[in-house]
């Protein structure tokens, strides 16, 4: 995504005209809201934090507690997250090693400077004064991703953001710094210690950008890529099907079959992914439509692949495919429209009925009567 220079009118919408629960309370809009009003793009959710406060103030004022580790409320209206500012200690391996501290004392730039990077430890307070004690403002100006402090490495998380917001803002740099402390979080083994569904949620995220190969280059830059999403295979193919699919606006359903299909062992990387069924479907159906994969000019075998792709009971499912297919092989979609509108238009149930007592024959008479259909159109 290509970014404009910050723009700090804009934030003065981050903040709602009136909201009485927050009179008197030190808080403030910060990290990805505040970025992207500055950067000119829809601010999305507001995170929230709330400075010099204790969890029974809070509650006395109407929010809801419903954090765990460490203090968060939602307000009762918006259902807006807020939580205590705090500090961050390392306690253990992992994304969930960590001891947090929420005193009265703790400060906004002590919240702030436990953050993954500058761009993300930004805020705003209700006057629309921008708080950057790290600088973030001047990275987003230089399009720069810079990470806070030697920190980094202490949390696997960070790396999956950096590759994601890597493909997200497309035109930034990554700070040579940043970028070898990346590699020591993957050569110290923090990295290993990610389960899988984190993994998968950065992911998903990332392929939904306009430059998602961008998130799998770091990632492999610094080593991790085998690691995170063991036995993926990253080749001119897949980089050229991954373009075509952001060109095409195709979803991430379909994007994620595309990075799969020149793996060979798709359906263990979708289960070490936990990826929704739905997604390892179609990445499992990609490569049987690959131009090489059936002979598109044989009766049984267009019948089979059709009957293999439920398409009778699954017809959005092959019309995704199939746009799919476009961006990794030369596959000829009306033909393929036209086969499977054929072998879908048999009236199963005249069938059934002309074979009435010959329960056994008629799988065989539909069957044959699909292949049939087909036939005549080829």
């Amino acid at each position: 995504m290509t970014v404009s220079m910050p723009h700090l009118s804009a934030l003065q919408g981050l903040f709602p005209d009136s909201d009485p629960l927050l009179d008197g309370l030190d808080c403030y809009v910060v990290g990805g809201a505040v970025r992207d009003a500055l950067l000119g793009l829809p601010a999305g959710d507001r995170d929230w934090v709330v400075v010099g406060a204790t969890p029974e103030q809070m509650a006395q004022r109407g929010f809801i507690p419903v954090g765990g580790d460490f203090p968060v409320f939602l307000h009762p209206k918006t259902k807006e997250e807020f939580a205590l500012a705090r500090t961050e200690r390392k306690s253990g391996r992992g994304y969930k090693g960590f001891t947090f501290y929420t005193g009265e004392d703790v400060s906004l730039a002590d919240d702030l400077r436990r953050r993954d990077l500058t761009v993300n430890a930004l805020a705003v307070d209700i006057q629309g004064q921008l708080y950057d004690p790290l600088n973030g403002y001047q990275d987003l100006k230089d399009k720069v991703l810079r990470h806070i402090g030697e920190a980094f490495i202490e949390d696997p998380v960070r790396l999956l953001r950096l590759a994601r917001f890597a493909s997200r803002f497309s035109d930034f740099s990554i700070a040579d710094q940043t970028l070898a402390l990346a590699k020591e979080l993957v050569a110290n083994g923090e990295v290993d210690a990610l389960v899988p569904e984190r993994v998968w949620q950065e992911l998903h995220k990332g392929l939904k950008t306009a430059h998602p190969l961008r998130m799998l280059q770091v990632l492999e830059s610094c080593g991790a890529l085998a690691r995170v999403m063991p036995g993926l295979v990253i080749n001119a193919p897949v980089e050229t099907a991954l373009n075509c699919a952001v060109e095409k606006s195709l979803n991430p359903e379909q994007r994620f079959a595309l990075l799969c299909h020149q793996s060979t062992g798709i359906q263990a990387i979708a289960e070490h992914l936990r990826a929704p069924s739905a997604y390892k479907e179609l990445a499992l159906l990609l490569p049987m439509f690959m131009a090489d994969a059936v002979d598109a000019n044989e009766v049984e075998s267009v019948a089979d692949l059709l009957r293999r792709c439920d398409v009778l009971r699954r017809p959005e499912r092959f019309a995704l495919m199939l746009a799919a297919a476009q961006c990794a092989s030369d596959v000829d979609t009306s033909c393929w429209a036209t086969y499977a509108q054929a072998f879908a238009g048999i009236d199963a149930g005249a069938i059934a009925k002309a074979h009435a007592g010959q329960g056994k024959q008629i799988p065989a008479a539909v069957w044959q009567a699909r292949l049939s259909a087909l036939a005549l159109i080829f």
